[in-house]
This record gives C-alpha cells, structure tokens and sequence, in this order.
C-alpha cells in the first residue's frame, strides 16, 4: 500500500497514523482542555454528565444534545464550535502548541444532527493538522467557518467564510487519518459559493457540488436567532457571546414585582364589589393513552447470500425513529410514547439473541459468528452502561467489550474503542420494556471485522 502513495499523500498518511497512536498512548495518561461551555440550553451531555455553563470540555469527550438542546463550545485557541439539538460529536484531539505552531493538531468527529466549527488562531496557522470526520467523509480547512449535517449515510456542508476541502472515506483518506485529504477525487467549497454545499455518500470519495436542500445543514436544524456571528476581521478572537440565559426570568420576576407592589397599594382605590363567578364544572375529557414505542432490530441488508431479516424502509414509512444504523444492521424504534429514562438505579440485562458475522476483507468472505456469556449492566443514576461478550467464529473466541453512555431517551453510545479495555463501538437504544438493542462492531485482527446485533431483556 505505501508503495502506491504519493510522497505527500505518504506523509499524511504517516502524520495521521503518528497521531492516532499517540492518542491511542496517552488518552488514559493525560487530557489536555479542549475548550468551555459558554452556551447551553435543553438538555446536553459532556459524556454522561449533564453540561453546565463554563464547564471544560477535555480530550476525548463526547458532547450529545436532546431535542431542545444547544451547546456553544469556545475553542482553548479561541475557536468555537457549536452543536444544534439531536447531534453527537466527539473531541478527539485539541492538541494547541503555541511555542511551535505547526506542531498543533487538532481533530473533531460528528457522529450525526448537524456541527458548526469556526477556526481558532492556532488552527489557522496548522491547517495541515486540522481534520474534521462524518461517519463518511472527511473536512480539511483553509481558516473557515463551516456547518455540517450528517447521518450514517451522507453528510452535506456549507460554508460561510473561507473555504474548505471535502472527500470521502476510500484509498489513502482513512478515518483514522489527520489534516485534510487532498486528491484528484477532493472537492473544494468557498464562501462565495453562496447557496451550494459539498455533499458525500457513503462509499462514494468524490463528492457532489449541490444547491442548498432539505439536506443542507441550516435546513435540517436551523441555528438559534442568538447564535454567534463566529469570528471577528483580521484575525482576532471570537468575542464572548452575549448570551444570558438568567435575563429573561430576572425580567419577568420585576414584572411580577411591579403587580404585586401596584396590587399592595388599594390606599387610594375606591371598594368596588364583585360578584363571585358563576362556577362551572368543565365535561371530563378522557384523552388517550399513545402505547409506548418499541425496539425492533435486524439485518437490513444481504449478507453472504442471507436475506434481509428486517424492512426498515417499511418500519420508518410508518413512523418508526431509526436509533442505530450501519452497513448492515439497524434499530429502530416504532412510533408510540417516548420512554421516559430514570434518574436513579441500576438494572442487569441479559442477552436474549443476536446476529453476527466475521468479514475477511482480503477474500471478502462473511462467515457466520455465535455470542455467549453476554452482560450488559446499565447505572441510571451516572448515565453510564458497560457490556461485553465472547464472540465465537471458526473455533475461536474473542472476548468483546465497551463502556458508553446513556443518553436522555434511552440511546446507548460506546467510548472511544481501544482506549480503557474498549475493543468494539456500540451505538443502540434501551427500551420501554425493560429490554435493549445496541449494534455493534470490532476489528479483530488486520483482515477480519466483527459486526453483529444484539437484544437484551431484564
């Protein structure tokens, strides 16, 4: 494979590989701070922590936001990235040298909903070390001010000042890479494009110049009226945001202030008699009760000539909210009641069936892969789960595990793999009836991957 490298697509890919070793070595040794919080509103998550403002944000954190949440992270080089309701992102690496600029790297993932990054002072002058991951592409900067949408299939970018380089996931642009990748198939978006965004499917490296849709980020979840205006000329920092989620209810309590002083003061006021009002009973109204959701989970797609075991197009035509997904499985929970998560405790699950299977990339043969021994334990009151399992493929066994998080309607997201004995990524749900579902996937060696399904019941 080196040999097919160009020298500087060589060194990128060997800068990129440096660095994901040395996060690799040194993630449970040290976590520099990314940043702080200097915006929340809904609900929203560092980890499995409920936010505040001015919290810091480390290395290696996770930031997830609800229905109604906002999170405004400012950047340790002044930078700011903003997360809008229902997405998912993670600090990789915020690595700032300011003695040697060039020796700053910095890397942001978006797991899914919809990211704006603006460039702070120290990643404008490494831009070669600057890399923004989708679950399907990858973003490199030229001192920018961008916004990303992204699912599991697709991510769609605009740009509002600067310019940025896009490509897909394929050849020598490697998730685990650094800095942009800049290819023959890369594609370049400026600011003075107005109304185009870069868009990239997964498989597919080159990506589609589009006019603005549905798809594109501020369409899919607009930013608040109040959200920064990002960056200031000439290079200096982002100002504070003027953002004071106290003021409305301080006005309001001088509004009620007032009235009760007005209502205090009857000195000059003449008597005037009331009638007491006609009391009247209001019919009962019985409303329904919506029934609560449910998890269903299965194979969507062929695999070694085995059929599809579910139709998800079906499932979410009917309303179904799709909670995990990925080239071969997915979750999803039907329409009905959201489950309503508790805030203390803890429960055991156990495994109840699964489906998997081990690729071998070299011969691109699936072979079919049992589990045993599952455990999944979850602790309401930290919002943390930990699971594992021994998976058994062609007489051998490996033992499978992962921590996570537990978000507020229930979504399970597994830490970094690799890092504090996680070897495998987990992305599911729990559900209303004391069960589980997660998905879930693991390199076992340099030629096989596991990936399979599982179900879980209390």
């Amino acid at each position: 494979m080196w040999s097919q490298l160009s020298p500087n697509n060589l060194l990128r890919h060997w800068q990129g590989f440096a660095l994901g070793a040395a996060m690799l070595v040194g993630a449970n040794a040290y976590a520099g701070e990314a940043g702080r919080i200097v915006f929340v509103t809904g609900e929203v998550y560092a980890d499995s922590r409920r936010a505040a403002l001015n919290d810091a944000v480390q290395e290696g954190q996770e930031l997830s936001t609800g229905k109604d949440g906002y999170v405004y992270l400012k950047t340790a080089d002044d930078g700011l990235l903003i997360l809008r309701p229902a997405s998912r992102a993670r600090i990789v690496a915020y690595h700032v040298d300011r003695q040697v600029p060039s020796n700053t790297h910095v890397k942001l993932e978006l797991l899914s909903g919809v990211a704006r990054s603006v460039s702070g002072t120290a990643v404008k002058q490494a831009r070669q070390n600057f890399r923004f991951n989708t679950p399907v592409a990858a973003i490199g900067v030229r001192g920018t001010d961008f916004t990303v949408f992204t699912d599991q299939e697709s991510s769609s970018v605009t740009v509002l000042s600067g310019a940025i380089v896009v490509s897909g996931f394929g050849g020598a642009c490697l998730p685990t890479g650094g800095g942009p990748c800049e290819h023959t198939a890369s594609r370049e978006l400026a600011a003075g494009q107005t109304g185009q965004m870069l868009k990239v499917k997964r498989g597919e490296t080159a990506p589609q110049l589009l006019n603005n849709s549905s798809s594109a980020p501020d369409a899919v979840s607009p930013p608040r009226t109040d959200e920064p205006s990002g960056k200031s000329g000439n290079g200096q920092a982002l100002s504070e945001p003027s953002l004071d989620a106290q003021k409305a209810a301080l006005v309001l309590q001088q509004v009620r202030n007032s009235i009760t002083k007005n209502s205090n003061n009857t000195s000059e006021q003449p008597t005037v008699t009331v009638p007491p009002p006609e009391v009247v009973t209001p019919p009962t109204v019985v409303v329904p009760t919506e029934p609560p959701s449910q998890l269903v989970w299965g194979r969507w797609a062929a695999v070694a000539d085995q059929a599809p075991l579910i139709d998800s197009a079906a499932l979410l035509a009917a309303g179904g909210k799709r909670v995990a997904y990925n080239s071969y499985y997915t979750i999803i929970r039907t329409k009905g009641a959201d489950w309503e998560v508790p805030q203390q405790g803890s429960m055991g699950f156990a495994l109840r069936a699964s489906d998997a299977f081990v690729m071998d990339s070299a011969t691109q043969t699936a072979t079919p892969a049992t589990l045993q021994n599952g455990q999944l334990q979850v602790d309401f009151g930290k919002r943390t789960f930990s699971t594992g399992f021994d998976l058994l493929n062609a007489g051998q066994t490996y033992k499978l595990q992962s921590t996570g998080f537990v978000g507020g309607t229930g979504e399970l997201s597994g830490n970094i793999q690799y890092v504090g004995g996680t070897n495998m990524s987990v992305s599911g749900a729990l559900g209303a009836a004391n069960n589980a579902a997660y998905i879930f996937s693991s390199r076992l060696d340099e030629k096989r991957v596991a990936n399979g399904v599982t179900y879980w019941t209390k």
